[in-house]
């Protein structure tokens, strides 16, 4: 997997601040459109957005207490395998579209890594987007569950 390490300088009013972060290349340009967001509510917004976009959807029948994201205030489950190629392969569902919308930039993220890539990924980019500062602290405690759900999967695939 290819990581890119972007600089991103943002000027506020207030202060300038400057992030380096490191995270897979296809999370660029969902990263810049996120940091062009002006504040949280547009934030929200482009993750309800990004909830309809999810790569590869998890059907609602497909749900059960086995995949179900523990410590997630929403109802979010994830399912996490190797494709044809050996690639991991991550899908997910939500019956909160702020929670599918994080999923699907996470599947987004780790779809076609090698399990080993998946187990070193950092979930960085959800700082570089302003999302773990935008979240509320238990959305935020849900998102880092999933993740570590994820990451678990891909420890166990090796």
């Amino acid at each position: 997997m290819i990581y890119r390490r972007v600089n991103l300088n943002r000027i506020s009013m207030e202060e300038e601040i400057v992030a380096e972060r490191e995270w897979p290349e296809q999370l660029d340009e969902i990263i810049e459109e996120f940091a062009d967001c002006f504040d949280a509510m547009e934030r929200y917004e482009l993750l309800f957005e990004y909830a309809q976009r999810m790569p590869t959807p998890l059907a609602e029948a497909e749900w059960d207490d086995q995949n179900k994201v523990h410590g997630c205030q929403s109802n979010a489950h994830v399912v996490c395998s190797l494709d044809e190629n050996g690639r991991f392969l991550m899908r997910a569902g939500a019956d909160a579209q702020l929670v599918q919308g994080l999923m699907t930039i996470t599947a987004i993220a780790v779809n076609g890594m090698t399990s080993t890539e998946v187990v070193e990924l950092k979930p960085v980019y959800a700082d570089a987007m302003g999302l773990r500062n935008t979240l509320t602290p238990s959305r935020a405690n849900g998102f880092l569950n999933m993740f570590e759900k994820v990451q678990t999967a891909a420890q166990n695939m090796m």
